[in-house]
């Protein structure tokens, strides 16, 4: 199945915020939603709104990367902005409680 259009953007913005090739930038970001308990075919823009903000900047800092905290700061607020489509309805696990609850292990 195919990564979904918001996985492939953040991707991309995270390998022009870092010296990250492409590869290490997926990588990096895939882990990040696995973590969430979430795939990168799937995801939505609320859940990828957690996982910048609360997974993705420790990754950033394992890799090496010494703004990372700046840099999902900066993406999450770009993210808001693109404006991607929610899908799916109540009780479908994408509201942030429900990842912030896996993210916490008490899902």
């Amino acid at each position: 199945m195919a990564d979904s259009p918001l996985f492939e953007w953040v991707c991309a913005e995270l390998a022009a915020a870092t010296s990250f090739s492409e590869i290490e930038s997926r990588g990096t970001v895939r882990i990040a939603l696995k973590k969430g308990g979430l795939a990168a075919d799937q995801v939505r823009s609320s859940q990828m709104q957690v996982v910048v903000k609360r997974v993705l900047p420790d990754e950033l800092r394992r890799r090496g990367c010494t703004d990372g905290q700046q840099v999902c700061d900066e993406l999450a607020r770009r993210l808001v902005e693109q404006g991607f489509e929610e899908s799916g309805g109540a009780g479908d696990g994408s509201s942030p409680e429900s990842v912030f609850a896996r993210l916490g292990g008490t899902a």
